[in-house]
């Protein structure tokens, strides 16, 4: 039972972790703030406003030492959701277990065989979904292949990747899309790992029993309880044939659950916690397929940062669910259901097939490099909002059954989420430099120098990043080290293989007219630029904003994720758009929304209006209209052709048309 949590510093977060397993969490799972899981540190350009936001900052060993201040890592189970530095991270953990066995007069190796968690370490979901990338496809899978077979032998009980298929729903894929993605991942590691000579073809049955699984539960309970016992039974299938594993203990689907945060609302957010009592018991109820974890998020994590006492009732939904009910107690209850069985066979048939064209193109990262699953899920997710929109899909609450009465929730005064003090930087920039001054810095160089050079061959690179870790290398320096031998990558945003919407639609049919209308009063297309600003990477929102524009006639500028404000003007002035709208979901609005109107001013093109849509609460959006912003959308507005009307009014109001 676990809670994800992490935000402001590792001492911050120390005392989450200790508070909440005080109140009977299992496990720990550690949300890293956007610097750290994209490999920045907290001074970096790209870091200003991010820092803490979504999680704990960790730049170096320190940082880690604080953050398990007082909890036994031999006795702890912690998920960390790291992707692209996962390598680093798990080092660091690793470095701090030592150093406590030391400290205990332990058998360091002993400590090691004891130590139990999970590093997400997952990064084809970050090209589709999640962009929290930093090096292209081939070398990101060289990190991920290494670190599988370091924990196999060093630390036996660690799951070294936890294929996430989480973000893939919430980027817009179904169930069968959802299930063959992640399998089609599983396969280029398990592949790489089996290729890379580094683990016996007698232990590979070891790897399969360490790999685990992240998935979404959405509210769709049936659907959503058939995907995963297909999910059962093709790893199953996929583990015996392929890879000859014999053990059926080993061919296990071990899996956690996060449930649907994309499915939680900011109108009438009360309504969130009977979805996640639904989502939570679509993962639990078939005893053959049930999640060996579950963490549930907030009621009110649509609106912004949950405080603890929302995270509390989080946690007691699976404690009510474990203790006081009997529905766990008995084989599994959908055993012999032909309506059950017929939806599983569906989603197996259709995710074979689907498995079965990615690996005609040339498997997982090969589909990642062409673009074609990021424009499957772009195009899923579109389908999905137009649903939603023409209320064929309802969401109580948002577009249908919307009259409320007034929430004690978030009556007036009452202080609905928590909130990262601006000083949380401001500390975190000190104190690398505090860090950078007090170590041994010819011990750093002489760490990274070996790491790039070992980066150079085919070695394993993780007692290098151990190296590093205990030199006293930071989160930054250890990826600059690499970005340097590997490069950089911009994945594709699968936006312009999207499918045009709304064919017959009549109200898109009036927008469009009007965006031809007012293209030709101006003597020009009409000009978006859809931007991402700081290294917030949820782009789903971003895109469909981009499709849409795209759809009623707009000629769109929409570069992908992790852009700085200077990067997003420069954009603006040199392509000449009418329009500018931001994209924000990380909580950094306040700090990087305005740089981007001073920057368009300051070149001249501060008649140029920005808006911008996120998680956004009302006292912010206030804020953010005294400094310039034309217009705030959050997820309460949810129809994108209504948005589009909107951002037609407000050009033809800069141009002074009538």
């Amino acid at each position: 039972m676990r809670t994800y949590a992490g935000h402001s510093s590792a001492a911050a977060s120390n005392e989450l972790y200790r508070r909440n397993l005080a109140k009977g969490q299992t496990g720990l799972s550690v949300a890293f703030d956007l610097p750290t899981q994209t490999g920045y540190d907290p001074d970096h350009q790209l870091s200003r406003g991010e820092v803490g936001k979504v999680g704990v900052p960790v730049s170096h060993i320190g940082d880690m030492r604080r953050l398990f201040d007082g909890i036994p890592l031999a006795e702890a189970n912690t998920s960390m959701t790291i992707n692209a530095p996962a390598m680093w991270l798990l080092a660091l953990y690793v470095s701090v277990a030592r150093e406590q066995a030391e400290t205990e007069g332990r058998d360091v190796d002993e400590v090691l065989a004891k130590l139990t968690g999970t590093t997400q370490n997952d990064i084809i979901k970050e090209y589709l979904s999640r962009g929290t990338y930093i090096f292209p496809p081939g070398p990101s899978l060289r990190l991920i292949t290494d670190v599988i077979a370091w924990t196999v032998h060093h630390v036996p009980k660690w799951n070294p990747i936890n294929i996430c298929s989480y973000h893939l729903q919430e980027a817009g894929a179904t169930p069968t899309q959802e299930v063959a993605y992640a399998l089609c991942t599983a396969i280029a590691v398990l592949d790489a790992v089996r290729d890379s000579g580094q683990v016996d073809a007698a232990d590979m049955a070891k790897v399969v029993a360490r790999i685990s699984f992240f998935v979404n539960a959405g509210v769709r309970f049936v659907e959503e309880m058939s995907k995963m016992r297909a999910f059962t039974a093709l790893w199953d299938e996929l583990t015996r044939d392929r890879y000859g594993v014999t053990d059926p203990q080993a061919r296990r689907l071990r899996y956690g659950v996060q449930v649907n945060s994309l499915g939680l609302t900011e109108a009438q957010p009360e309504n969130n916690v009977q979805r996640i009592v639904l989502e939570m018991l679509a993962v639990s109820l078939s005893r053959g397929a049930r999640a060996r974890a579950i963490q549930l998020p907030a009621w009110n994590e649509a609106l912004g940062l949950p405080r603890p006492w929302d995270q509390q009732w989080a946690l007691r939904m699976q404690q009510v669910l474990a203790f006081e009910t009997d529905l766990l107690e008995y084989e599994d209850i959908f055993d012999g259901s032909h309506v059950i069985q017929a939806k599983v066979d569906e989603i197996m048939a259709g995710a074979r097939e689907e498995i079965a064209r990615v690996q005609d193109l040339g498997g997982a990262v090969a589909a990642v490099e062409s673009g074609y699953m990021k424009s499957q899920l772009v195009a899923s997710l579109a389908e999905y909002r137009r649903e939603m929109e023409n209320g064929e899909r309802v969401l109580v609450g948002v577009n249908k059954f919307d009259t409320t009465e007034p929430s004690p929730l978030q009556a007036e005064g009452a202080k609905a989420i928590e909130t990262i003090d601006p000083a949380v930087e401001k500390a975190a920039v000190t104190a690398i430099e505090e860090w950078r001054d007090q170590r041994d810095n010819d011990a750093v160089e002489r760490s990274l120098a070996t790491l790039k050079e070992r980066a150079q061959t085919t070695e394993n690179l993780f007692e290098a990043t151990v190296d590093c870790a205990r030199a006293g290398v930071t989160t930054g320096e250890w990826a600059g080290a690499l970005r340097e031998v590997f490069g950089e990558y911009r994945a594709p945003t699968g936006v312009s293989a999207a499918a045009v919407a709304g064919v017959g639609d009549p109200e898109l049919e009036r927008v469009r007219a009007r965006v031809r209308e007012t293209g030709a009063e101006l003597g020009e297309r009409l000009r978006i630029l859809v931007g991402k600003p700081g290294l917030d990477g949820h782009s789903n929102g971003a895109e469909q904003v981009a499709v849409r524009a795209r759809d009623v006639g707009f000629e769109v500028v929409y570069q992908g994720i992790r852009l700085t404000p200077e990067q997003i003007v420069a954009a603006a002035v040199q392509e000449g758009v009418h329009v500018v709208g931001l994209s924000v979901l990380s909580g950094s609005h306040l700090e990087v929304v305005p740089h981007v109107v001073d920057g368009l001013r300051a070149a001249g093109a501060g008649d140029v209006p920005v808006i911008v849509g996120g998680i956004i609460p009302p006292d912010d959006a206030a804020l953010l209209a005294e400094r310039g912003i034309a217009r705030v959308f959050t997820p309460k507005d949810y129809e994108l052709t209504g948005i589009m009307d909107g951002i037609v009014s407000l050009i033809r109001e800069r141009h002074g048309l009538s």
